[in-house]
């Protein structure tokens, strides 16, 4: 009988953070693990994964798969794991996270009331103690917040934290676009058109994980650059479409907002005032609603050894 959940965790070369997270699912409470599985996707060029996953494996309630994807790219990674599944809905999490107890559990009961396509919960991130300056906005930057309530929303998050339907995906094996393999938002493409073609989404305000970023993005020089990125969707998406209109109003808007959030950046960063990371971030984003076109794409992901 085939599972009905599969938890996938892409992964690449953070064998502490893939460990901590595949042992929470295995400690998942108030579901059977009968109906679960675990997918593991290693996107190294090696298979450096490989003796860790049969290990898990070895102490898994639950069947383990591992997959090695050797071409690089978040999207490839999210592919090759739901072309291994076997689950009728899909939990993800990526390999800086760890889910509490009744994480699945909470996602699954939201998705059984709404019907969703795809449910997501909160993310909470925690930076070491030895971080001080700028933690708040630290924190905050890879944390996820949303209502305060489960059910229904109009919007949709990151694909880290969710529970997705797999008969609500467009392509049930490989929904995930690898034009986005290298800069990120491949998720936000899909469910940006998920949502176009009517999907419904629902929020599971009881179904938080812990994030625990890798130290060297524990930094304003990578937060920024990624604030920049995620600047660049609005325009992005708008010039995919063929929406020109939509573009031109984007760079708008984001020409406004680097040049007034730029200022008050500047002056707080002179004046030392809290809140001046927030500010910096602001005028990130919008100066990458201005700057979004191909010599100006961050490559974050597909890096390799």
């Amino acid at each position: 009988m085939p599972a009905k959940v599969s938890f996938i965790i892409p992964t690449q070369r953070r064998p502490a953070g893939l460990a901590l997270a595949a042992r929470s699912t295995f400690r998942q409470a108030g579901v059977d693990t009968v109906d679960l599985e675990l997918v593991i996707v290693d996107n190294d060029q090696t298979p450096s994964a490989q003796a860790l996953a049969a290990s898990l494996a070895a102490e898994a309630p639950f069947p383990v798969r591992y997959v090695h994807e050797p071409a690089a790219g978040v999207a490839n990674a999210r592919n090759a794991g739901l072309t291994a599944a076997a689950g009728a809905l899909i939990a993800f999490l990526d390999d800086d996270e760890e889910a509490p107890l009744g994480w699945l559990a909470a996602l699954l009961a939201v998705q059984s009331a709404t019907g969703a396509d795809a449910v997501f919960g909160p993310v909470k991130a925690r930076a070491p103690a030895a971080v001080r300056e700028h933690r708040a906005y630290l924190e905050s930057f890879f944390s996820r917040k949303g209502p305060d309530q489960s059910g229904a929303i109009d919007r949709y998050y990151g694909c880290g934290n969710s529970l997705v339907r797999r008969a609500g995906l467009p392509n049930p094996n490989r929904p995930f676009s690898t034009r986005r393999n290298f800069i990120g938002g491949e998720d936000d493409l899909l469910f940006g058109s998920m949502s176009e073609a009517g999907a419904r989404f629902a929020w599971a305000a009881e179904a938080f994980v812990w994030e625990d970023p890798v130290p060297e993005r524990l930094t304003l020089g990578y937060t920024i650059r990624r604030a920049f990125a995620y600047g660049q969707g609005p325009s992005s998406h708008c010039a995919i479409a063929g929406d020109r209109l939509g573009v031109a109003y984007w760079m708008a808007v984001g020409l406004a907002q680097a040049a007034g959030f730029g200022l008050a950046a500047g002056a707080g960063w002179i004046a030392r005032v809290p809140g001046r990371a927030e500010l910096l971030d602001r005028a990130a984003r919008g100066l990458g609603k201005t700057l979004w076109w191909g010599p100006f794409k961050i490559r974050f992901y597909g890096r390799t050894a």
